[in-house]
């Protein structure tokens, strides 16, 4: 064990450090581009959507962190590890997929050239474009990926700035000189329930379900700084503070413009188009050109930690085929779903996130609570089998209407809705996620009661 002794005077220097770490890992292409759209579907309704938001796409992401850090956990696989290996090693290969070339690195690439290069070719010229962008995208990262370059290292430390400095400039110049006013109505989705809406929007962030398998590399980074155990954590939960409370500003100002938009811009069919179309009417092609190329920096940091991520954790997992292998699965896979479109992607993704969102905030909230309990195992066992069916169902809800009209998922979807508190907004899994939850607690505390500890231990 570290001895607490050891553990070096925390600095504001320090802990700004260890913020802008966390921010970076937070902030990509999707937490630019979704808000935006989401202000232009909430219209006037766009405070309650936004807190929504904020709450999947700030709240929970910084508690995976700290998941991984309260459990000492070395990776997803450690993490799930207590519900049972199998499921462990199931889990990690649909987040990594899910994160990485399903959905995750592709959506870098296709968020590039819709802000980027897009604007700046005739529409017919598209598929070409993106065919030979995405070429590009994908081999530089294929060549730095197998070769260490320094080059990524330095874009990487200063792009958080240029991020910082580009939104504060929009902002200033956009609330100065609003397009209008934020009485605009809701479309039909966003009338009701907005703040529960903005909740599932911040799913696409995909944020909560990727650093639990991604924030490993940022608690080996403090822990080179001398943290450890409570130090770490506390370290943690102060600079996750200061982070998300800069992203929840952003996400709130990024909404504001969306719906401002909609006095002079009609509704977009992604963010993406929606943030080059606000950019340019503020700041003409330049500004759309800039805006562009910082993106671009910006998702080609974030896709080569994915294809690099995924491909050590697949070659760790199945060690007979090779890192390079898996790397060029990952990169050639990316670069084909990537030419599907932005809007494709987006739409593929949402029934994968209504299954793993549901288990991933349910394997955080028995980490953050019980993790260093004997009888732990049950309670995450029982937890997440509670939280699988719900999650399935919400999955095949979302799936295309030639997956929800067969006979027998729809009418188990008609049941789920009329029996399930929350189901019919997408939040059924919350009720018997709790349920598990408490009685595993229940359960495990009767057994440590009854048998001895070190038998109880075993279910871990």
């Amino acid at each position: 064990m570290e001895n607490a002794d050891v553990t070096p005077k925390k600095s504001w220097g320090q802990l700004l450090v260890v913020s802008s770490l966390i921010f970076g890992m937070f902030f990509g292409s999707g937490n630019l581009i979704f808000p935006v759209h989401l202000g232009q579907l909430a219209g006037h309704n766009w405070f309650l959507a936004a807190l929504g938001f904020a709450i999947s796409g700030s709240l929970f992401p910084l508690l995976a962190i700290l998941a991984v850090v309260v459990t000492k956990s070395d990776g997803l696989f450690d993490l799930a590890k207590p519900v049972g290996r199998h499921y462990a090693a199931l889990f990690l290969v649909l987040v990594h997929l899910t994160i990485g070339p399903f959905f995750g690195t592709p959506r870098t690439a296709a968020t590039a050239y819709e802000m980027a290069v897009q604007p700046f070719l005739p529409t017919r010229f598209n598929p070409v474009g993106m065919l030979i962008f995405t070429a590009l995208f994908f081999g530089a990262a294929y060549v730095l990926a197998t070769h260490q370059n320094n080059l990524v290292k330095v874009v990487g430390k200063y792009l958080n700035a240029g991020f910082l400095l580009m939104l504060a400039v929009i902002f200033v110049v956009a609330f100065l000189n609003p397009m209008g006013n934020l009485q605009h109505a809701a479309t039909v989705t966003y009338q009701t329930h907005a703040t529960v809406h903005g909740f599932l929007e911040g799913y696409n962030t995909v944020d909560a379900v990727a650093l639990l398998a991604l924030s490993v590399t940022f608690v080996h980074a403090v822990r080179g700084l001398g943290y450890h155990d409570r130090a770490l954590t506390k370290l943690t939960a102060q600079a996750g503070a200061l982070s998300i409370g800069l992203e929840i500003l952003i996400y709130f100002g990024l909404v504001l413009l969306g719906a401002f938009s909609l006095s002079r811009l009609s509704l977009s069919d992604n963010g993406g188009v929606a943030l080059s179309q606000i950019v340019g009417h503020y700041f003409g092609n330049f500004g759309t050109l800039f805006l562009g190329v910082l993106v671009t920096l910006g998702v080609f940091t974030t896709a080569l930690g994915l294809v690099t991520s995924f491909a050590q954790d697949f070659h760790k997992l199945f060690p007979r085929v090779s890192y390079l292998a898996w790397l060029r699965v990952t990169t050639l896979v990316s670069f084909l779903v990537a030419n599907a479109g932005l809007n494709t992607i987006i739409d593929w993704s949402l029934p994968v996130l209504m299954l793993l969102y549901p288990l991933s905030l349910a394997l955080i909230l028995v980490a953050l609570t019980v993790s260093n309990r004997p009888y732990a195992g049950i309670v995450y066992k029982l937890t997440i089998a509670f939280t699988m069916v719900p999650a399935v169902l919400d999955m095949l809800n979302h799936s295309p209407a030639v997956v929800t009209q067969l006979a027998p998922i729809h009418t188990a979807l008609m049941v789920y809705h009329q029996v399930v508190p929350f189901a019919s907004l997408g939040l059924g899994w919350i009720l018997p996620t709790f349920l598990g939850f408490v009685l595993g607690i229940a359960w495990g505390r009767l057994r440590w009661a009854l048998v001895p500890i070190s038998v109880v231990d075993q279910d871990r």
